[in-house]
């Protein structure tokens, strides 16, 4: 999964009719036929620019800030052994993505000419894709960890979940890892068609080329989004059940603090599905139809070629804006990790006020935020 600046050369430097081969990665091409642009170029162009540009910029200060006062709340209070692991490595993963953006930009400034090398060309693209699956697959394991977090609330056992997460960490990126590996492996610095500039793509087998395209582009759509979104629909949606189960059994008014707080956690666990679905539905629906086209299971005319570039591009620069919307929706909207930005920030210099202390006594357990306990969930 790289970002598409490949073969952006290519399509440039094209004379009068421009022929949409090897458009980017692993766009499918319409052989001997010459399809003619129905767009502005130029406008793609400074449009991926300006929303890479704009992802790396708040995508980056947001993961860094919310790394540090994670880290900070680790050593400063007590130990957090719960979901803040993987809010910490979902940091640190959408954080190595935004810091691979500048080199993807200069690269589309150039019209997609690589000037790094080729061994940069496969470590960028590696660093890009680890990173990437690494932060779909931690919101799909928070997912299942909050709902068990608040099913099994008041349990034992803090020592052997902690130990049980810590692999889950490990699971999650050796998966990452294993994923990125077919497409990275591929990746050559090749010199364009159309003139002399370097491009970094990917250079299947000749005599099996559609099918490798079609097979990393399926593994795409299977690991980055079949696999993980039911998983994060079907325990977020058990879990705002439970907190309606919760909210019928009791006897708190409509209007009482704790049942008000009850559908604020479901709002935001509404907003957690939607989020996902709307940054990666697209662009995976893109690649679906891509692939069913490099297979010969779907016809493809120069207007879909023409689509195809245009919204896979695009698509692509819109699904790295859950870079930007992780930190919002698992930190800042966190009664926990608001008051940690405020002790990291505030407290620190006032403390003789007394707050740092009503904090401490005010903080609640991870499970308890979780979204979170289904008796009485926090204030968010």
């Amino acid at each position: 999964m790289s970002v598409s600046t490949i073969d952006m050369e290519d399509f440039w430097e094209s004379i009068s009719d421009l022929n949409f081969s090897d458009t980017f990665s692993n766009i499918s091409r319409i052989d001997a036929t010459v399809c003619v642009t129905t767009f502005n170029r130029n406008a793609l162009l400074y449009s991926m620019c300006v929303l890479y540009s704009f992802i790396f910029v708040v995508g980056l200060a947001a993961n860094a800030l919310v790394l540090w006062v994670n880290i900070r709340a680790q050593r400063d209070s007590a130990p957090r052994h719960e979901t803040h692991m993987y809010i910490a490595h979902l940091a640190v993963a959408d954080l190595c993505v935004c810091a691979t953006l500048p080199v993807w930009v200069s690269s589309l400034a150039q019209h997609g000419h690589w000037p790094f090398g080729e061994v940069a060309c496969k470590l960028t693209n590696l660093m890009f894709s680890v990173n990437l699956f690494g932060s779909i697959f931690f919101l799909a394991c928070m997912s299942v960890d909050r709902y068990l977090s608040v099913m099994q609330h008041g349990e034992e056992g803090g020592a052997r979940r902690k130990f049980i997460r810590r692999g889950v960490c490990l699971g999650v990126w050796l998966l990452a890892l294993f994923a990125s590996i077919p497409e990275t492996y591929f990746l050559q610095t090749v010199k364009s068609v159309h003139g002399d500039i370097i491009i970094c793509k990917p250079e299947y087998p000749e005599d099996s080329h559609r099918e490798w395209v079609a097979g990393v582009q399926l593994s795409f759509i299977l690991l980055g989004f079949a696999l993980p979104f039911p998983v994060i629909a079907m325990f977020y949606a058990l879990l705002a059940r439970a907190f309606s189960r919760s909210s019928s059994s009791s006897s708190s008014s409509s209007a009482s603090p704790v049942e008000q707080e009850r559908r604020m956690s479901r709002r935001v666990i509404l907003a957690y599905i939607v989020v996902f679905l709307a940054c990666w539905g697209p662009y995976h629906a893109g690649l679906l139809v891509d692939a069913l086209a490099q297979l010969g299971l779907l016809p493809l005319s120069c207007g879909l070629e023409n689509v195809l570039y245009v919204v896979l591009h695009l698509t692509q620069c819109l699904s790295l804006l859950h870079c930007c919307f992780n930190p919002i929706l698992y930190n800042f909207i966190n009664r926990n990790y608001r008051y940690d930005l405020m002790k990291a920030f505030i407290f620190k210099y006032s403390t003789r006020t007394g707050l740092a202390r009503l904090i401490e006594t005010t903080n609640v357990s991870d499970t308890e935020y979780s979204a979170v306990a289904v008796e009485n969930p926090p204030l968010i």
